[in-house]
């Protein structure tokens, strides 16, 4: 496991973010980096299994002028190849199945635990701010993360 902020870690020139359902975290942390870091990186994201895209991240992401696009959530298999550098993992069960990965791929995995803000309840505005939280972290990671040094 490795922290975002690991000084020695080298330059990747391509990432896979990866979370359980492609919906919040993984495809939040590919827009950042995209954002951040534009031709720089070849960035991806991928989920453990897909699931549905979620609005709350297109809000979140509007606010700083960013969005998805097209993006679909998918599953890691659904991805034409896993020719990647380095293997980002936000969440536990994401974690796993990256290091699975790794027996069979020249894989880095680096694990970024992440609050799935999909468990907030209260009101619109509590929520949004769930999202907003996760938002700022997964921003904060990846400027630090991929900074040139």
């Amino acid at each position: 496991m490795a922290s975002p902020d690991r000084l020695s870690a080298p330059a990747p020139s391509s990432v896979v973010f990866i979370c359980g359902r492609n919906a919040v975290r993984s495809p939040m942390s590919a827009a950042l980096a995209q954002h951040y870091f534009p031709g720089r990186l070849h960035v991806a994201s991928a989920g453990v299994a897909p699931g549905v895209r979620d609005p709350f991240v297109d809000a979140v992401l509007a606010e700083i002028g960013l969005d998805l696009g097209s993006h679909a959530p998918h599953a890691l298999e659904d991805l034409q190849d896993l020719n990647f550098d380095l293997a980002i993992t936000l969440s536990p069960e994401a974690h796993h199945r990256a290091l699975e990965l790794t027996r069979t791929i020249a894989i880095d995995v680096e694990y970024w635990p992440m609050p799935d803000p999909t468990l907030a309840g209260g009101t619109r505005d509590q929520i949004m701010m769930a999202y907003r939280d996760l938002r700022e972290r997964l921003a904060d990671a990846v400027k630090r993360r991929f900074a040139v040094k």
